[in-house]
């Protein structure tokens, strides 16, 4: 045993506190990352079979520096990428049971079992389409642990492609959103929500109505609070950072409004196909045009073939005008509170092809938005008393749906 004197420094006080101490034993917790995947993903197949380790097609680590409304803003990120399922609370997991027989066994809960618990929560049904990850990787070890996987998760593709089980095996996309604030916003934030947690919990006492909120001392204490925000820097930050040049990376500004918070991750997150297909069908897919693409000068065009149907084909074009005025909008202004009519039609201007044209781009003009959609019914005309064949003829209806902004009518 070894005799220590330790110096400890609280509330501006040194106090001199000796004690007898073990020597000091080196950490013997297995560190090479590989070595503890390897060893995990050996568990894995055993327990369930390499064709059933099924991980969520996207993962999103998510972190935030305290005061940041990581809390606030995690339904709104699920919400945005379409995940119906909660987030992994990484910390939470550590207080699951497998993480409490381990320490009633006198086991310490380090990388090992930090990577082993959340493995086998990935692997739950509820995460096969994607997971939010809150508050990991933390260390170096997960952080390689996590690359390795997402190999694995590539091999699996490739190894039962050809396969019924491939839909199983998608394209793994990995995304890394960090919602900051500055050390001076934190600090706020956190000393503004200790004051009203304190104000609640006041009010649950004297009332008996509602629960008693947890009150962190980082919420009491801006020293405390500062120091929270340098744990950020140094662990989740940190590790987060360095997955940036090999996963996609989220930088979302914390400092303005909810609104604007929400904002800033809609455009981070918005759907970007060439990120989350699989390339061999993106390929396949990228032939086709995106809709922004046909907009972008969608107004131009329209003045360019109004005017060429103008100069090119004068007659038809006030036919279709004509035809507008007098068969159409008499229909169109009975629905003015609506803001949406239905015409079906048979008139034979209607067979050309241009002449429809025309028709739809002179309603564009107008601020309308018209679709045609064109029936055919089989009209029977006579039948063929020896074989019993029914001749028909074909007649077409134009069936014309014309919306608009309906009138607004106050009630009341």
């Amino acid at each position: 045993m070894v005799s220590t004197t330790q110096t400890t420094d609280i509330a501006g006080d040194t106090l001199k506190i000796s004690k007898k101490t073990k020597p000091i034993v080196e950490d013997l917790e297995i560190k090479d990352a590989q070595m503890i995947f390897n060893t995990i993903w050996t568990e894995l197949e055993q327990e369930q079979g390499p064709e059933n380790l099924r991980f969520p097609k996207e993962i999103i680590l998510l972190g935030g520096a305290p005061g940041a409304g990581k809390g606030t803003h995690t339904r709104f990120v699920q919400k945005a990428r379409g995940l119906t399922c909660d987030s992994i609370v990484v910390s939470s997991l550590l207080n699951s049971p497998e993480s409490r027989r381990i320490k009633n066994s006198g086991g310490m809960v380090g990388d090992r079992e930090v990577m082993g618990i959340l493995f086998r929560k990935l692997l739950e049904k509820d995460y096969r389409d994607g997971a939010i990850l809150d508050g990991f990787p933390r260390t170096k070890v997960q952080v390689e642990c996590l690359k390795v996987l997402v190999d694995k998760m590539k091999e699996l593709r490739v190894r039962y492609y050809d396969t019924p089980l491939r839909v199983h095996f998608r394209q793994p996309t990995i995304h890394i959103m960090v919602l900051f604030v500055d050390e001076k916003t934190s600090v706020d934030r956190q000393i503004k929500r200790g004051k009203q947690i304190a104000e609640h919990n006041e009010e649950v006492k004297s009332t008996g109505v509602g629960e008693i909120i947890e009150l962190r001392a980082t919420d009491r204490d801006p020293e405390a609070a500062s120091r929270r925000y340098g744990v950020f820097k140094e662990q989740t930050w940190d590790a987060l950072q360095s997955l940036k040049q090999t996963f996609f990376y989220h930088f979302i500004n914390a400092q303005g409004s909810i609104q604007e918070v929400e904002q800033n991750i809609l455009n981070e997150v918005r759907y970007q196909s060439l990120l989350e297909l699989d390339p061999e069908t993106f390929d396949s897919l990228r032939i086709l045009p995106l809709a922004s693409e046909i907009i972008l000068h969608a107004r131009q065009d329209l003045v360019k073939r109004l005017d060429a149907y103008a100069l090119e084909h004068p007659e038809l074009f006030h036919q279709v005008i004509q035809f507008v005025q007098e068969k159409i909008l008499p229909i169109v202004f009975r629905h003015a509170i609506s803001g949406l009519a239905t015409v079906n039609s048979e008139d034979k201007l209607l067979h050309d092809d241009l002449a429809m044209a025309i028709l739809i781009d002179i309603f564009s003009e107008r601020g309308f938005h018209a679709v045609v959609d064109l029936h055919r019914i089989e009209i029977p005309e006579r039948v063929d008393l020896k074989t019993g064949l029914i001749n028909c003829r074909e007649k077409k209806v134009f069936r014309i749906s014309i919306r608009f902004q309906g009138s607004e009518i106050r009630r009341g």
